[in-house]
C-alpha cells in the first residue's frame, strides 16, 4: 500500500457558487480558482496523485488550459481514478478536512462523500470528509479563504 497528501485552499470570492466536496453549499462568496475552485476535490485529486507518484494537479489539468476553465473537479478526479487503475493502483480510502470558519457545513458532509465515493467508484465507507474551523486564526479565520487537506490510501489492483 501506498499514502498520499495533499493540500489546497482558495481565495473567497463573490460572484462564484461554492463548491465544496461535489456539492454547491449555499453561500454568498464561493471559491475562485479556474476550475470550479473545489479544493476539497483538489486536495483529494493531489493526495491520490502523490500516492501513485504521478506528479500533482498542475500536471494533469493545467490552470493555462482553456479546456479545464470552470470544470467540475469531480470530473477531475474521476480522471484521476482512471489514471491510477491504467498504472495498477486503486483506492483504499480518502481522509479529507476542510478548513473554513463559515459556512456551517456539517449538513453538507454526506452529499460529499457520496459526491467523492461515486466519483471515485467507491462506497462511502471509504471516504471521510470533516470540516474545522481556525477559530479566528489565518486567512481561514479571517473569512478570506478556505483550505482543505487530505490523505489518500492506495493498493495494487488485484
Amino acid at each position: 500500500m501506498r499514502a498520499g497528501i495533499g493540500y489546497d485552499a482558495h481565495r473567497l470570492v463573490e460572484g462564484r457558487p461554492l463548491i465544496l466536496g461535489g456539492v454547491v453549499v449555499p453561500y454568498h462568496l464561493g471559491l475562485a480558482g479556474h476550475s470550479d475552485g473545489d479544493v476539497v476535490v483538489h486536495a483529494i485529486i493531489d493526495a491520490l496523485l502523490g500516492a501513485a507518484a504521478l506528479g500533482d494537479i498542475g500536471n494533469h489539468f493545467s490552470s493555462d488550459d482553456p479546456q479545464y476553465a470552470n470544470i467540475s473537479s469531480l470530473f477531475l478526479l474521476a480522471r484521476v481514478r482512471d489514471l491510477l487503475s491504467d498504472h495498477g493502483w486503486q483506492v483504499v480510502n480518502v481522509d479529507a478536512t476542510i478548513v473554513a470558519e463559515r459556512p456551517r457545513l456539517a449538513p453538507y458532509i454526506q452529499q460529499m462523500r457520496q459526491a467523492v465515493g461515486a466519483s471515485l467508484h467507491v462506497g462511502t465507507d471509504l471516504i471521510s470528509v470533516k470540516a474545522t474551523t481556525t477559530d479566528g486564526m489565518g486567512f481561514a479565520g479571517r473569512e478570506e479563504g478556505i483550505a482543505a487537506q487530505a490523505i489518500a490510501l492506495i493498493e495494487p489492483i488485484s
